[in-house]
C-alpha cells in the first residue's frame, strides 16, 4: 500500500499538532503527583498527574527543577504550567513541567515547613543545644549588609548601651541566589576570630522572598555548627525563619539583637553606685562596733589597772604553790613512814642479823653452801661466814648426832 507511513512519522505528525496547539502550548494543570522519581544525577524529575478518573504523564528537566523552593512528593496536590508534547521514542505524549507550585499553599511557605520539619527532627532546634550569651562583651561580630538601617541600628544602640564593646562587621549579600553562600562565609569568618564573644545575624525586614536566604538549609547548619554564640535578628518581629530557629537566641528585630547582645551601661553605672554606697555604709557600721569594742576593752579592769590584774593571777600562782608544797611535804613523809616499815621488815630478815645472834655460813672450797654434816669429811678445808669477817678452816674430825 503505497500510503502506509512509518510509526515514527505517526509520532511526528502528532508530535507536531500537539506542538502547533496554542492552548497546548501554556497550559496549567492541576492534579496529584504519584509515582514521582528524581534522578539526582541529572537532575530530572519524572512523575504523573492524576485526578479522580484520569492520568497525565509529566516530566521536569534539571534546568526548570532546580528553581523550585519546594521538594515535591507523592500525594501532593500541585498546579503544573508548562507545554504538551509527544515523546518521539515511545509515542506517549506528556506534559513537560516548567514551573510547580503546591495548589492551595505557596512553594515558599511550603518549603519552609519541609525543612523546619527535617531540622527539627535532627534535633538542630533542641534546647540542649543553645549557648549562653556573654554578659559583658569585649568584641561582637555583625554579619550583614554594610549598608541599611539594620547595621545603623547596630551600630547606635551597641554605642549607646554600651560603648566599652567593639564592632566587627563582615560586610554580607543578605538577599538573592548568592546571599545564602555569602551568609555562611561571613559566620565562619566570625567564627574563627578567636575574642568575638557573640554574633548577630540578620537584616532589615521584607517579603518572604526578601528573607528567603535565612531558610536555606546550608545557612542554618552553619549557625548550629558556629561555636560562638549566635543572635539571629531577621525582618521584623511577626518574621521568622529556620535561622532563628536554629540561633542560640532570636531577636525580632536587628535593634533588639544589639540590645540583647550588650548591657546598659547606665543601669551597670547605677549599680555599680548602689554597691559602693553599700560597701561605705558596711564599712562605718563596722568601724562603729570596732572602736566600740575597743572602747569597752579600754574600760576594762585589766587595761585600766594592769597591775592589779597580774597580783589577782600572782595571788593565785602562790596559793597554787603553797599547795604544791604541802601536798609534796605530806607525800615524802608518808614515803619516809613507808621506807622505814619496808627496811625494818627487810632488816628481820637479812642474814647478817642471824650471823650477829651467833650463827655462821659454812661454804666449802668451791665456795658452795653446806647445809648437813653429810657433806663434810675429815681433811675438808672450808671457809666460815661468821659476824664481822669470814675464817679458813680445815675440817679435823666429823661427828653424826
Amino acid at each position: 500500500m503505497n500510503n502506509a507511513v512509518t510509526v515514527t512519522q505517526v509520532n511526528t505528525y502528532i508530535k507536531a499538532l500537539l506542538d502547533e496547539s496554542m492552548p497546548l502550548r501554556n497550559i496549567f494543570v492541576v492534579g496529584e503527583i504519584s509515582n514521582f522519581k528524581h534522578y539526582y544525577r541529572s537532575g530530572h524529575m519524572y512523575f504523573t498527574l492524576k485526578d479522580d478518573s484520569s492520568q497525565l504523564k509529566a516530566v521536569m528537566f534539571s534546568s526548570y527543577a532546580q528553581r523550585l523552593k519546594f521538594i515535591p512528593e507523592d500525594g501532593m496536590r500541585v498546579i503544573c504550567r508548562g507545554h504538551i508534547s509527544v515523546y518521539d521514542r515511545d509515542g506517549v505524549y506528556q506534559l513537560y513541567t516548567e514551573d510547580m507550585q503546591p495548589d492551595g499553599v505557596g512553594a515558599l511557605n511550603l518549603a519552609f515547613e519541609q525543612l523546619k520539619e527535617k531540622l527539627s527532627r535532627e534535633g538542630l532546634f533542641d534546647e540542649i543545644y543553645k549557648k549562653p550569651l556573654p554578659k559583658y562583651p569585649r568584641k561582637i561580630g555583625v554579619a550583614t549588609s554594610n549598608i541599611g538601617a539594620a547595621i545603623e541600628d547596630i551600630k547606635n544602640i551597641t554605642k549607646r548601651r554600651y560603648p566599652l564593646s567593639e564592632l566587627v562587621i563582615v560586610p554580607t549579600i543578605v538577599q538573592g541566589e548568592q546571599a545564602a553562600a555569602d551568609i555562611v562565609k561571613s559566620i565562619k569568618i566570625l567564627d574563627s576570630i578567636e575574642d568575638v564573644d557573640v554574633i548577630i545575624v540578620g537584616r532589615g525586614g521584607g517579603s518572604i522572598e526578601d528573607l528567603w536566604a535565612f531558610n536555606k538549609e546550608d545557612v542554618a547548619r552553619a549557625v548550629f555548627a558556629c561555636n560562638t554564640p549566635i543572635i539571629s535578628a531577621v525582618g521584623h518581629e511577626t518574621d521568622f525563619t529556620i535561622c532563628d530557629f536554629v540561633a542560640d537566641l532570636r531577636a525580632p528585630t536587628p535593634s533588639a539583637a544589639a540590645e540583647l547582645a550588650v548591657p546598659d551601661i547606665n543601669n551597670l553605672i547605677t549599680f555599680v553606685d548602689s554597691a559602693e554606697n553599700t560597701l561605705l555604709s558596711l564599712l562605718i557600721r563596722k568601724l562603729e562596733r570596732e572602736n566600740q569594742r575597743l572602747d569597752d576593752l579600754t574600760n576594762n579592769t585589766v587595761l585600766a589597772s594592769p597591775n592589779a590584774y597580774y597580783k589577782s593571777y600572782l595571788d593565785d600562782v602562790k596559793a597554787f604553790e603553797s599547795d604544791i608544797k604541802m601536798s609534796f611535804e605530806h607525800c615524802l613523809k608518808a614515803n619516809e613512814l613507808k621506807l622505814g616499815q619496808l627496811a625494818g621488815k627487810l632488816d628481820a630478815l637479812s642474814p647478817l642479823a642471824v650471823l650477829s645472834r651467833g650463827y655462821s655460813v659454812v661454804k666449802n672450797k668451791d665456795n658452795k653452801l653446806i647445809k648437813n654434816v653429810n657433806q663434810l669429811s675429815s681433811g675438808d678445808k672450808i671457809n666460815l661466814t661468821l659476824n664481822g669477817g669470814d675464817a679458813d678452816c680445815t675440817v679435823n674430825e666429823v661427828k653424826y648426832d
